[in-house]
């Protein structure tokens, strides 16, 4: 393609001479030195001239040496010798003979290499561009090539002209010398730039030829949209594609290719699918790889309705899509739930004869876990163990957390063991993994010994341990978490922020303060800055031990420290203050707080709801839930079970029940622990048919009653002496699967008792020991007193005894039932030793104690040592 420049102001402006220019080489630049005298531009020599021109006016394509060098490639020894006179050998000389050899550019690129190895010629851009321009000039194709590998050659020295010096006297010697400008001269120029990896003078070579109304190439452009994607400057990319396009080039399918490749780049799918919907508009006809490309930006988006879109567009061009664009569309309709189009896709692919790789696998699998199917997912494994393709560090993670996040701890381990065994290094993700499953399934013995294994892997890190620690911290596992640390420590594992925040927590949790508080100052010593969480968990735990003293010096420290106080430690504060009994000072508080900006939640209402109610000031309770909602916040399940709770206890039940009733009119669901605060506040008051009616109405709606509620229901019927209900609800209990307690047993045991059954008591008691379940002192006592009641003396010194080897002592309650006892059946010595055996324990006798035996004295006529007084 040729250009031949008009004339304009910009050309009128290029044809002006050029003063001493830089020459493509390291050397000096000297002035022309004309062999003519009488030239006007004699003056060459004094290189501060500035009348000097780059072009001597006189040349032209007719003149040149005298004995007419030659003109044909056969003919090269007839060609005049550079070598043979230096003085002669001037930048005058090489152009007019270059000119005269116009018709043979051949020759002249010979004679042009002869004269670069003369000794002490210096290298002439002018010279070079006539050279341009005579191979340009030729229809041989090897022409142009020589043409481009001398850009190349000039463009890869640290010196020499810029590239605006280069365009302009390429442009200034074709309109010299009458050459026709052929824009392909310009596109070389740019490649050379590109290929010399001068991307800066690349830049400035396309913008200088744009300004000069020289469009080169689209497959120059091309290049340098190349050579700037791959390092990164997007930016400059578009700014060079959106300049081609206000010249009206906008590019062909390369070009869409590599500006969508630069957006998906730069992270901008959005911008790539904008390139490919230009490209479309303006009609361009557009490959396999720019529609590969495209559906790779639209899954990323993610818009899978276009990618599947586009996927049958190729299929209708009969088009096969390739493996990798199937994966990508595959594996983004998995992620994003759409699992009937994935499978659909992979059977689509398997039937074009491609076979599903370990990232389709994969993503299928994961796929299924995110639906919960880990059936389908672990189905697929194996069926790709068999078939192929060999599953990787991927695939194992993807199962592994599948599993441990379905509680399939052991099928995790498993799939652990089996990556090892393949050869296949877990990573401390897979251990870390495995690890919180054991936890979540409470088996802390497999979750250490899955650490101990990690560290002779070299693999676990302070996350590993941090699970571990937030895990027995939460347990209260105090010398456990202690042991876990200098594990840690001798391990050169650098305890983090969180890592001590796990520990002060597991102090808190066991209330020991000082212990928590040394822990923190350790930290402020290794110079880890403590945050809002290391704060909160101290004021908390202070709180919890009653020391609000202690808990306001902390907060004060933390605002000292310029620690913003998060919406958790403002309603820590509120609850600690209602805890603690102080609910009046939480209210002050909160207003404070949302002074602030802190925006009340329902924990922090029902915080100091539930503060009022504890110390029995109702008409507070409800002053604050009326505050609650006023402020938009309607009172949630929690806030009525407190207030239900607290009304019971205060013997309000009516008023109870008429809270349950709003409830249930603002459509709000009482949970299990709503009915068993109504049903136990029925049961104190022994109206077991409202209790019961309430049991009923719970079962019907679904919940399972629990523990505390069949307690209560126990207890009450107990109390009514209808010990044929409370038997049954404890058969209800078991038949619901719900475990009872020492206090299930103790209400029954003692109901029997009371009733004189022994042996079925004596049953209940045996199925106690049997599930495990230890006797306490109010348990004894029941026992003793049941026995005593009904003279079975022996029996009940037994359950002394077996008090006695366990190191269980006595209480004044026990020896008062068996001195009664003992004086019941006339065993007034017995009586008496009892007596001194409960003031050698240290044990005080009470009123009781000493009516009991004052009784025993009267009516055994014996004085209080035994003698007697008749």
């Amino acid at each position: 393609m040729r250009s031949t420049l008009t004339s304009s102001p910009v050309h009128q402006i290029l044809l002006r001479s050029f003063k001493y220019s830089k020459f493509l080489c390291s050397q000096p630049q000297f002035p022309y030195k004309l062999i003519s005298s009488e030239s006007p531009l004699i003056a060459a020599d004094n290189p501060n001239d500035d009348t000097n021109s780059s072009f001597p006016e006189k040349i032209t394509s007719d003149t040149h040496f005298s004995g007419n060098p030659a003109r044909t490639e056969s003919e090269d020894a007839h060609l005049p010798s550079p070598c043979s006179d230096t003085d002669n050998l001037t930048q005058l000389n090489v152009i007019n003979t270059l000119l005269s050899l116009k018709d043979d550019p051949v020759s002249a690129l010979k004679y042009f290499n002869l004269v670069e190895m003369k000794r002490g010629f210096v290298k002439s851009l002018d010279a070079l561009c006539v050279l341009l321009h005579v191979l340009m000039g030729s229809s041989n194709g090897r022409c142009h090539r020589h043409a481009l590998n001398l850009l190349s050659h000039s463009s890869s020295g640290y010196a020499g002209p810029t590239s605006i010096v280069v365009i302009d006297r390429l442009v200034e010697s074709a309109k010299r010398f009458d050459f026709d400008l052929d824009s392909r001269v310009f596109s070389y120029l740019l490649d050379s730039y590109v290929n010399a990896d001068k991307i800066n003078d690349a830049i400035t070579c396309f913008n200088g030829l744009l300004e000069r109304d020289i469009i080169p190439s689209i497959e120059s452009v091309n290049m340098l949209l190349t050579a700037l994607s791959r390092r990164n400057l997007i930016d400059e990319a578009k700014e060079v594609y959106n300049e081609m396009v206000l010249k009206g080039a906008s590019g062909d399918e390369v070009t869409v290719f590599v500006m969508m490749r630069a957006c998906l780049k730069a992270k901008k799918p959005e911008e790539a699918e904008g390139y490919f919907r230009d490209a479309k508009a303006r009609g361009l006809e557009l490959d396999e790889e720019v529609y590969s490309t495209v559906i790779e930006a639209v899954c990323k988006k993610p818009n899978l309705r276009m990618a599947c879109g586009l996927l049958k567009e190729m299929r209708d061009m009969d088009w096969i899509p390739l493996e990798s664009t199937y994966t990508t569309v595959i594996a983004a309709c998995a992620k994003h739930g759409n699992m009937i189009e994935a499978l659909r896709l992979k059977d689509e692919m398997v039937s074009c004869g491609k076979q599903i790789n370990v990232v389709i696998a994969t993503s299928l699998m994961m796929g299924y876990c995110n639906q919960g199917d880990l059936s389908s997912a672990l189905n697929l494994f194996d069926k790709i163990m068999e078939d192929g393709p060999r599953p990787n560090k991927v695939t194992f993670a993807v199962l592994i957390e599948g599993c441990t996040r379905n509680g399939k701890v052991d099928k995790a381990y498993e799939l652990y063991t089996k990556m090892k065994g393949m050869g296949i290094q877990p990573s401390v993700f897979n251990v870390n993994s495995v690890i919180q499953g054991f936890l979540k399934a409470r088996s802390e013995e497999k979750a250490f010994e899955l650490l101990d294994e990690a560290i002779e892997c070299g693999v676990a890190n302070v996350f590993t341990y941090n699970y571990l620690f937030s895990w027995l911290s939460k347990e209260s596992k105090v010398s456990e978490a202690c042991s876990l640390w200098d594990k840690m420590v001798s391990n050169s594992v650098v305890p983090s922020v969180v890592s001590y925040n796990n520990m002060i927590l597991a102090y808190c949790k066991v209330k020991n303060m000082d212990k928590a508080y040394s822990v923190f100052s350790e930290m402020l010593g290794r110079g880890l800055k403590p945050n809002a969480i290391t704060y909160s968990v101290l004021i908390d735990g202070y709180f919890k031990k009653g020391d609000a003293e202690r808990a306001f010096n902390v907060f004060d420290q933390m605002v000292g420290e310029k620690i913003l106080p998060t919406d958790y430690t403002f309603n820590i504060i509120i609850n600690g203050l209602s805890r603690v009994g102080r609910p009046l000072e939480a209210m002050d508080k909160l207003k404070k707080f949302v002074e602030k900006g802190f925006i009340p939640m329902h924990l922090t209402y029902n915080s100091v709801i539930d503060g009022f109610l504890k110390e029995g000031d109702i008409n507070s309770a409800l002053s604050v839930y009326r505050e609650m909602g006023e402020s938009g916040l309607s009172p949630n399940v929690v806030t009525y079970t407190s207030l239900i709770d607290g009304f019971c206890k205060s013997k309000n039940v009516d008023l109870a029940l008429k809270m349950m009733c709003e409830m249930k009119n603002k459509g709000l669901e009482p949970d299990v622990t709503a009915y068993g605060v109504l049903i136990d506040g029925f049961c104190k008051r022994r109206d077991m048919e409202s209790a019961y009616k309430l049991f009923s109405e719970l079962l019907e709606v679904g919940l399972s009653p629990n523990r505390v509620i069949f307690n209560s229901m126990i207890s009450g019927f107990r109390y009514l002496s209808n010990m044929e209900a409370a038997l049954d609800m404890h058969k209800k209990m078991i038949n619901e699967g719900v475990p009872c307690d020492l206090q299930t047993y103790t209400t029954l045991i003692a109901g029997l008792l009371g009733e004189g059954k022994l042996l079925h008591a004596s049953e209940l008691y045996s199925e106690m020991l049997s599930k495990g379940i230890v006797p306490d002192i109010v348990m004894y006592t029941v026992l003793i007193k049941g026995l005593c009641n009904k003279g079975q003396l022996e029996n009940a010194r037994k359950i002394l005894e077996d008090m006695n080897r366990k190191s269980m002592t006595p209480n004044v309650l026990l020896y008062n039932t068996l001195i009664a006892g003992h004086f019941k059946e006339g065993s007034l010595q017995e009586a008496f030793r009892l007596h001194n055996e409960m003031l050698d324990r240290g044990l005080i006798p009470d009123d009781t104690t000493y009516d009991i035996l004052v009784n025993g004295y009267c009516k055994g006529g014996k004085s209080i040592d035994g003698a007697s007084v008749a």
